[in-house]
């Protein structure tokens, strides 16, 4: 069995993959992660050099390339990656994946992420609160029907990563 996890950045996707890696014994893997350490350099330069098109094609290729050849992973995936090309077809369509989807609302985005926007290059020039809310309210708005489309939808509001990680290991036995 493969566990993909998508939500939006902020939502959680790294720590309840390690955690979930952990209680079942398989490999984690971040795409983003996976992507850098391929393409030897950071998402952000890969979209400075070479652009966003590009990007794309390899984090699809990539995506492809995980769940053919792999079994027993819990697999992160960008923030973006179900919204590209056949990248959720991939996901949706193969009946070794269970997915879920990590829902965060606006307001736990902004907890979350007003303190580490400098690690967020995406955010990292939002200078207000307002800013930063509409940016994830506009993000939300057009990815949230990809990620909907997942087996499981789990709120992750003012949850610790134990209780995350045990319903999703309730929903899969």
């Amino acid at each position: 069995m493969i566990i993909v996890l998508m939500g939006y950045m902020g939502s959680g996707k790294s720590i309840i993959g390690r955690e979930l890696a952990s209680v079942f014994g398989y490999e984690f893997i971040d795409l983003d992660d996976f992507i850098i350490s391929n393409e030897g350099m950071s998402v952000n330069k890969i979209f400075d050099s070479k652009g966003e098109i590009y990007f794309r094609k390899k984090e699809a290729r990539y995506l492809k390339e995980i769940l053919e050849e792999r079994t027993k992973i819990i697999l992160s995936l960008g923030g973006g990656t179900p919204c590209y090309g056949k990248n959720l077809d991939l996901v949706l369509n193969n009946k070794n994946i269970e997915s879920f989807y990590l829902k965060t609302t606006i307001p736990e985005l902004l907890k979350r992420l007003r303190s580490e926007k400098n690690n967020r290059p995406i955010i990292s020039h939002l200078d207000t609160d307002e800013k930063l809310i509409e940016f994830f309210g506009k993000h939300l708005f057009e990815r949230s029907p990809f990620y909907s489309k997942s087996d499981y939808t789990v709120s992750t509001d003012n949850r610790s990563t134990s209780a995350i990680v045990e319903e999703i290991v309730l929903k899969l036995i």
